[in-house]
């Protein structure tokens, strides 16, 4: 059944580049080679978000030359072709990489030149989304924002924000400026929210930094009229189920809000976050939600098509995407005739909620 989850074109929205690193893709000729494989191996299966972010440090602090991000940059394409996804928006947060804080521009260059490579091989697009860390300040993140707008590379696509909110508080008002700033220049707004912090951090991620979408945005759920203002503005979540598991927010895969909210009609992707770290890829990712929640091909596809529409590419790739995803409905439905429709599987699913 994975192949099926392989085949569906789809975007991937809410994936860290800092979470795909392994030995394989960096330096994997033996030249400079950079081992990340034991500290993945010292990972617990469930860990707190301020060590996992600690881990990401360590990692990318391994990662000094060129070559390597460039290499780096070609993994990852490579690693979303292989689920099935026609596009991705990569996350990159700066102050992980400790050899290039000083230097983002070489930074994105580097990445840019192994993309680049990457595409005219036939690989998918990516779009990249620089991001702030919440413990940033004002300044930190003005800077950030006056070095994208005079790199004015068309890699970037998005400022972002992540990082724990716990640790940090709402940071809204300080980051305000900054994104619109941004959105000014032509950039577009993905902010973390709704994970570490409650309902009220997606709230503060849409009315103070201008979101055009949210990273995770699950503890939507715990809050109605939030859930109708997401339905109503179609603002659109980057979920990911297993990272959200590995974190500790909920336990088991059936008590996540995905589908919840999907029933609610707020339009969900499906994502990986941090899959090298998590062991997990993106069509396994659908596969496992669509047997938990009992997706039906219509709703799986209506995923797929959210993740597309949610995605910062260009309108060619986006029809291009849409029209696979139609293709791919038309020939699941031919194959399996009997497989449930939509409606039916919705209707048995809210039953069993109120079980």
């Amino acid at each position: 059944m994975l192949q099926r989850f392989v085949e569906l074109p789809k975007a991937e929205v809410h994936i860290h580049l800092e979470g795909t690193l392994a030995f394989p893709t960096v330096g994997s000729d033996g030249a400079g080679g950079v081992n990340t494989s034991p500290l993945i191996a010292d990972m617990p299966s469930t860990v707190g978000l301020s060590e996992f972010l600690q881990l990401l440090d360590r990692i990318c602090s391994r990662i000094t030359g060129r070559d390597e991000l460039a290499a780096v940059a070609r993994a990852f394409a490579e690693r979303i072709a292989a689920s099935g996804a026609g596009y991705a928006d990569v996350i990159i947060n700066p102050t992980h990489w400790s050899s290039w804080r000083s230097n983002i521009p070489g930074l994105i260059e580097g990445l840019d030149a192994g993309f680049s490579e990457a595409e005219q091989d036939g690989l998918p697009a990516v779009g990249v989304c620089v991001s702030l860390l919440r413990t940033q300040s004002a300044d930190e993140a003005s800077e950030l924002v006056d070095v994208l707008v005079e790199l004015a590379s068309p890699r970037v696509v998005a400022l972002s924000v992540d990082g724990n909110e716990v640790v940090s508080g709402q940071t809204g008002t300080k980051f305000a400026d900054a994104f619109r700033r941004a959105k000014g220049a032509g950039l577009r707004a993905t902010v973390h929210a709704g994970e570490s912090s409650g309902p009220e951090g997606v709230r503060d991620a849409i009315e103070l930094l201008g979101a055009d979408r949210i990273d995770h945005g699950v503890r939507a759920i715990e809050d109605p009229a939030l859930m109708s203002f997401l339905a109503d503005r179609q603002i659109p979540l980057g979920v990911c189920p297993s990272s959200n598991l590995t974190l500790g927010l909920y336990q088991r895969l059936d008590e996540h809000p995905i589908d919840r909210l999907r029933l609610a009609g707020v339009r969900v992707s499906v994502n990986t976050d941090d899959p090298e770290l998590l062991g997990i890829d993106l069509a396994g990712e659908y596969e496992r939600c669509a047997e938990t929640f009992g997706w039906s091909d219509a709703v799986v596809a209506d995923i797929a098509r959210t993740s597309i529409d949610a995605a910062f590419c260009d309108t060619d790739t986006k029809a291009s995407l849409r029209a696979g995803v139609v293709a791919w409905a038309d020939e699941v439905l031919a194959e399996s005739p009997t497989r449930p429709t939509q409606s039916s599987t919705t209707s048995q699913h809210q039953g069993g909620e109120h079980e």
